[in-house]
């Protein structure tokens, strides 16, 4: 059978994850852990096949971090990222780690079971879109990539000449970014913007993000 590693911080969310899987005939639950950061450890012992791994942990382990590292060392397990975020950019990293598949958090078994099934028989499977969420009046469908790159920086607190140097634009670029999403959403300054957002799920920002861009 098909040995998986669970890799959620959620109790109530891995035990249900666990009963999915021990239920299963065609899988076995492996290990069942809270952090990312020690998922590699458990790959590294050869007995997993499968990991379902959620992005935001504990000990603020990133699982899209870990499992950029779990490709590189044991490129023979299949990932699953699982969350429950709409952060627009999760499924472009996910990609770019060489996620094999993503899912979008259900409380039920088949479509996970489905999942995992695809998977294994060499499928990748990405849904083709992010929720769609409403910020103010403005739907996330509205904003630019841009835009949701300074949003996203806008959440940590930042002032906007520290998110211009992250990004690599120029204060005015910023400012200006930063006025068009408050049109769009109606909010009426940039802290109910940033709080509004961090609220919603829509931009998530994370420490060892990388930062990058041109104008």
């Amino acid at each position: 059978m098909t040995r998986v590693l669970i890799v959620e911080d959620d109790p109530m969310a891995r035990k249900l994850l666990e009963i999915f899987v021990s239920e299963s005939p065609r899988y076995t639950l492996a290990h069942a852990i809270d952090s990312a950061a020690m998922a590699e450890l458990y790959c590294l012992t050869g007995q997993v096949d499968l990991i379902l791994m959620d992005v935001c942990t504990a000990m603020d382990a990133n699982g899209l971090d870990a499992a950029a590292k779990i490709k590189g060392s044991c490129p023979q397990v299949k990932i699953i990222v699982i969350t429950s975020q709409p952060e627009c950019s999760f499924i472009d990293r996910a990609r770019a780690v060489g996620v094999d598949s993503f899912w979008y958090k259900q409380p039920t078994a088949e479509e996970i079971l489905t999942v995992m099934d695809r998977t294994m028989a060499g499928e990748s499977i990405y849904p083709d879109t992010t929720p769609v969420l409403r910020l103010g009046e403005a739907l996330s469908v509205e904003f630019t990539a841009r835009e949701l790159e300074v949003l996203r920086e806008l959440t940590s607190g930042e002032p906007d000449a520290v998110i211009a140097q992250r990004l690599h634009l120029s204060l005015r670029t910023v400012k200006a970014h930063i006025q068009s999403m408050r049109e769009k959403t109606g909010f009426r300054n940039r802290t109910e913007l940033a709080v509004r957002a961090r609220e919603s799920g829509l931009v998530i920002h994370q420490k060892k993000e990388n930062q990058t861009g041109q104008e």
